[in-house]
C-alpha cells in the first residue's frame, strides 16, 4: 500500500472515487450530501493506493491555526479490517504534524469510535452530531 497526499486534480479524483464508490453507492448518501462546500480544487486529501488503486482516502479540512479535522474517512469495504484504516489515518496524520497543527478532530460515525480510540483519539459523548446521515461522536487527539 502506499500513501498520496492528493492535491492535483488526477489525484483528488482518486478520493472523489473512493467517496462515490464506498458513501455514494455503498451507503446510498446523494451525491450533493457526500460533496460539500469543503470539497474544492484547493482541498487537501489522503488517498491509499493499492497498486495504483485507490482503495481510501480522507480530507484534512483546517479549523484554526491549531487544530486541523479529519473527515470523509472511507476505506472501500473489501479493504476494511485489514489495517487499511490505521495507515489513512496514520499517513494523515503526518501530514498534519508537518503542517504544525496541535490537535486532530474526527466526528466519527459512532460504531466506529472504537476504532479511533485505539489510535489515541478521546471521545466526548457530549458532544454528538445526530443531524446527518450518520450519528456522529466527536473525537480529538493532541499532538
Amino acid at each position: 500500500m502506499e500513501i498520496l497526499r492528493a492535491t492535483k486534480t488526477w489525484q483528488q479524483a482518486a478520493a472523489y472515487y473512493v467517496r462515490v464508490q464506498g458513501m455514494v453507492k455503498g451507503f446510498n448518501i446523494p451525491l450533493n450530501k457526500e460533496f460539500d462546500e469543503h470539497d474544492g480544487p484547493d482541498t487537501e486529501y489522503v488517498v491509499v493506493l493499492d497498486k495504483g488503486f485507490p482503495i481510501a482516502t480522507c480530507r484534512i479540512f483546517k479549523i484554526d491555526d491549531e487544530t486541523a479535522k479529519i473527515e470523509r474517512v472511507v476505506v472501500l469495504e473489501e479493504y476494511r479490517k485489514n489495517g487499511t484504516g490505521r495507515f489513512l489515518i496514520e499517513g494523515a496524520e503526518e501530514w498534519i504534524r508537518e503542517k504544525n497543527y496541535k490537535k486532530i478532530v474526527i466526528t466519527s460515525r459512532d460504531e466506529a469510535v472504537g476504532f479511533y480510540e485505539k489510535l489515541g483519539y478521546v471521545a466526548d459523548y457530549n458532544k454528538v452530531d445526530k443531524g446527518g446521515v450518520f450519528t456522529c461522536i466527536y473525537t480529538e487527539k493532541i499532538l
